[in-house]
């Protein structure tokens, strides 16, 4: 029998079993983020200008991923990450189907209902899995291979669907891409991946102030929203990036759609955001481990804004997709090293609670994002607003977590 060490070196199948299973994640989220709110009018029946009936997908998207984000950590400590993980595929095997037979866009919001699920589950055991694997100085390249894989699997499956939509009409497009997708997680989760659960006895307290012991959920609950300043300016931090996500899902493919472009096109301006932000996260996750979380997570706050700003300014392909690649940089900044920052923070006895409290936070950033821009669009009556919604508040965060979220 092999014996059981840290570090990626030493486990690299399973490593790579895991960036596998987070790619094939990331292309599940991703087949939604481009063929079906650009069709919501035309193929699902949603009213032109309805912004807050159009949001509600992202809503629920967001509310059910955050709340399994929250038990995801509980159920991986009680029955195993790789359990989680395969029940997170069988949440997903409806999903393609119901977006096939779809009658109107309720189907859609309980499609991504199921969506949520999965993510939940998925992706969270993915990144618990991997830090389990590997050695403390070695969390930020992990978690920055973990959120490249994911999200060049999102960007790459928003540019296949504008294609597959093109070439087969875009019910049968995101049916065959789904089902591939799911069916090929589903076998690899089953019979490729191992329980990681055994690795965890080797890691060592990290830091000689945080609980080593094991902490009920509430209490990390506690410690992670108000009590600890650190953890909570990461928190609120996590959840207000996820504007930017919820503002790129719901707005930019009606945006641009509007502006004429073909799916296609619209598949690669979101794509240049999706793939800035996988690839440069290979670089800003180990750099973290060299000079801090703090500097990239705030500077990238910023960024990202910015990026967000500029987009509606410019009237042609070339400036949309600077902008979105400018955003997808503060994003690749900020992303893995707010993560990075939560478990340098926590114990291995109670990290995948709060690996699964913080990604909570994070993803109920979708729902409440989702519905600031649907009311800010809709009392302005203009699309453009909510980009402007999305950018103050990423700066207004950034200001509040370069205050209270500094490394010591």
């Amino acid at each position: 029998m092999t014996t059981i060490q840290l570090g990626v070196r030493h486990n690299l199948n399973q490593v790579l079993q895991q960036l596998l299973q987070v790619l094939l994640v990331g292309m599940t989220v991703g087949m939604m983020r481009n063929v079906v709110p650009a069709l919501a009018e035309s193929e699902f029946g949603v009213p032109r200008g309805s912004f807050l009936l159009l949001v509600t997908f992202v809503v629920a998207f967001g509310v059910v991923k955050g709340g399994m984000n929250f038990l995801a950590g509980q159920l991986a400590e009680q029955h195993g990450r790789q359990k989680v993980l395969l029940w997170g595929w069988m949440l997903a095997w409806p999903i393609p189907f119901m977006i096939f037979f779809s009658p109107n866009w309720a189907w859609i919001v309980v499609a991504t209902l199921l969506l949520g699920a999965n993510q939940g589950l998925t992706w969270s055991m993915t990144q618990t899995s991997v830090l389990d694997f590997t050695k403390p100085g070695q969390r930020g390249l992990v978690i920055g291979l973990n959120e490249f894989a994911g999200y060049v699997g999102v960007a790459l499956a928003g540019i296949a669907t504008g294609y597959a939509a093109d070439w087969l009409g875009p019910r049968a497009g995101l049916l065959w891409f789904g089902a591939g997708v799911i069916g090929l997680a589903t076998l690899s989760s089953l019979f490729a991946v191992v329980e990681s659960r055994p690795w965890l006895t080797l890691h060592p307290p990290q830091d000689h102030h945080v609980h080593v012991t094991a902490l009920t959920t509430w209490s990390v609950f506690r410690r992670m929203t108000w009590q600890d300043p650190r953890m909570m300016a990461l928190s609120q931090a996590g959840l207000v990036e996820k504007y930017v996500d919820a503002l790129v899902w719901i707005i930019w493919p009606i945006y641009l759609m509007r502006q004429g472009l073909s799916l296609p096109a619209i598949g690669w301006v979101v794509g240049s955001y999706g793939l800035t932000w996988g690839v440069l996260q290979l670089f800003t996750g180990p750099l973290s481990d060299r000079i801090g979380r703090h500097r990239l997570n705030v500077g990238g706050m910023g960024v990202c804004g910015l990026g967000v700003a500029l987009f509606p300014i410019g009237h042609d392909m070339a400036w949309w997709m600077a902008s979105a690649a400018l955003s997808g940089l503060g994003m690749a900044m900020l992303y893995p090293n707010l993560s990075a920052a939560v478990v340098d923070l926590a114990a291995p006895a109670w990290r995948a609670k709060a690996i699964g409290i913080y990604r909570f936070w994070r993803d109920i950033g979708y729902a409440v994002g989702a519905t600031g821009i649907g009311l800010v669009a809709y009392a302005t009556g203009y699309l453009e607003s909510s980009f402007g919604f999305v950018a103050i508040s990423m700066f207004i965060s950034a200001a509040y977590l370069a205050w209270h979220g500094q490394d010591r």
